[in-house]
């Protein structure tokens, strides 16, 4: 059996790859087992200066990866580069402080001695999606490694390269031999990895279906997960909002990544007093995104990473249409000569609860706009969904946007007149079936942790 991985832009299959055989898939657990034993003794200042040098290497290979990424699944070479970067931010933070976060914590009891100390857990199973391929494994295995724990990785079998390539970074950076390894398998596959005695815990970033599935292998064998899945953001634009700027970042942040992005704004929730002149200014940032081939610096829309997957999004556009939502803007297949799976930015308007956008997740460059009535129907239309990953609201009162997202919004991460983006320095992740634990942060590198009490009388 083989994986493929094809040129969203042409069709064309760029390389096919050997599945791994399930010997050889617990040979590569053995190993990295083996590996662990001793990586998990090494001084944090060891693995910081590992993960330093991963961070420099990243750096001086982000044109290179980026073009990987173009090519595998379609992302603009300028945001390739930017993601790049973004993970050698990350090796860079946790070598930083991943010591200070890990450090025996001591607590006054009647013993002599009492403190907290977290020791790693062994060996990590990260199920990793497509649409961000560096940062969605770097932001979990940095503070992984930095934590003394060893990784697996099963990504998305459109971007084998792409996970090949990281593979090769920790090996170029001088980490020991199978402290991290590539597993090429498919998702059926996943459950026996996970069943395996050595894999001590699993991350997984994808779909809601795919979670429920990783949790309960997960829960059945008592072993740990963290889960990061399906979001469907909702933004809300209160009266007193600057339209203009909220305009310009809902567009900047429903098309990030192609519109492909699980914390990308996807509900517009417009006060019904400003709505006609948000809409007007939002369709205007929309149309004026330059759609074309990733490698052109012009470009700020490519493809979809899949053609089946943007037909997918323009069957739930044209079902939404049915059932009475108006198209203002796009909701095409673009006839673009040699181009294989682009699709226009579209707007839907009078999305109402009983169409399908209401409570689905649309993943591609479609917007919906929701009309409220007033600021607390807003609310309550925002958190009216299954998920809560992200949120944002937009009102120029300081004061009542801290309220809204701190107290109002149901998800995980909320923001004010700015769009839902994750952070080294934050705790990420979301909330009902969005899923749960966090990742970055001093919680992310908690998480694959034995919270051990040590008691000495």
């Amino acid at each position: 059996m083989s994986i493929q991985s094809i040129n969203p832009v042409n069709g064309k299959i760029i390389k096919n790859y050997k599945e791994h055989t399930l010997k050889q898939i617990n040979k590569k657990i053995e190993t990295t087992h083996d590996a662990w034993l001793q990586w998990q003794t090494t001084s944090f200042s060891e693995r910081a200066s590992l993960l330093t040098k991963v961070s420099e290497l990243l750096i001086k290979r982000k044109e290179k990866l980026a073009a990987l990424m173009a090519i595998e699944m379609g992302k603009p070479i300028k945001d390739g580069i930017a993601e790049i970067e973004k993970c050698a931010s990350v090796c860079n933070y946790y070598a930083d402080n991943g010591e200070e976060f890990l450090k025996d914590e001591l607590i006054k009891t009647e013993a002599s001695k009492s403190y907290v100390s977290f020791r790693p857990l062994g060996l990590v199973l990260a199920v990793m999606p497509w649409n961000f391929p560096y940062w969605q494994l770097f932001r979990f295995l940095a503070p992984a490694l930095m934590a003394g724990n060893c990784g697996l990785l099963k990504h998305a079998s459109n971007v084998s390269g792409c996970a090949l390539s990281i593979e090769q970074i920790i090996r170029d950076a001088g980490f020991p031999e199978n402290i991290f390894q590539v597993l090429l398998i498919n998702s059926k596959v996943v459950k026996e990895v996970i069943a395996h005695p050595f894999i001590k815990a699993v991350t997984l970033t994808g779909s809601t279906e795919a979670g429920v599935q990783v949790a309960q292998q997960a829960a059945q064998l008592l072993k740990k997960s963290v889960l990061e899945l399906g979001g469907s953001d909702p933004y809300i634009v209160l009266e007193d909002a600057d339209l203009e700027q909220a305009a310009d970042i809902c567009a900047q942040s429903r098309l990030i990544n192609n519109g492909q992005s699980c914390i990308a704004a996807k509900r517009f929730i417009v006060v019904k007093g400003v709505e006609k002149e948000f809409v007007r200014l939002f369709k205007a940032k929309m149309e004026a995104r330059t759609t074309g081939d990733p490698f052109d610096e012009r470009t700020n829309l490519g493809p979809m990473s899949r053609s089946d997957l943007r037909d997918e999004l323009h069957l739930q556009v044209q079902e939404n249409i049915k059932a009475g939502a108006k198209c203002i803007l796009g909701g095409e297949i673009p006839r673009f000569k040699g181009r294989h799976a682009f699709y226009t930015p579209t707007i839907l308007t009078g999305i109402k609860k009983g169409m399908p956008a209401y409570q689905e997740e649309i993943f591609g460059p479609v917007a919906l706009v929701i009309s409220a009535k007033n600021t607390d129907d807003a609310i309550r239309i925002a958190n009216d969904t299954p998920f809560g990953l992200g949120a944002a609201v937009f009102t120029e009162d300081g004061s009542l946007g801290e309220e809204i997202a701190k107290t109002k919004l149901n998800a995980g991460s909320c923001f004010v007149n700015s769009f839902v983006k994750s952070d080294p320095r934050l705790p990420f992740g979301g909330i009902n079936q969005s899923g749960y634990g966090r990742e970055l942060g001093v919680f992310g590198i908690r998480e694959f942790v034995n919270i051990k009490t040590v008691y000495i009388k």
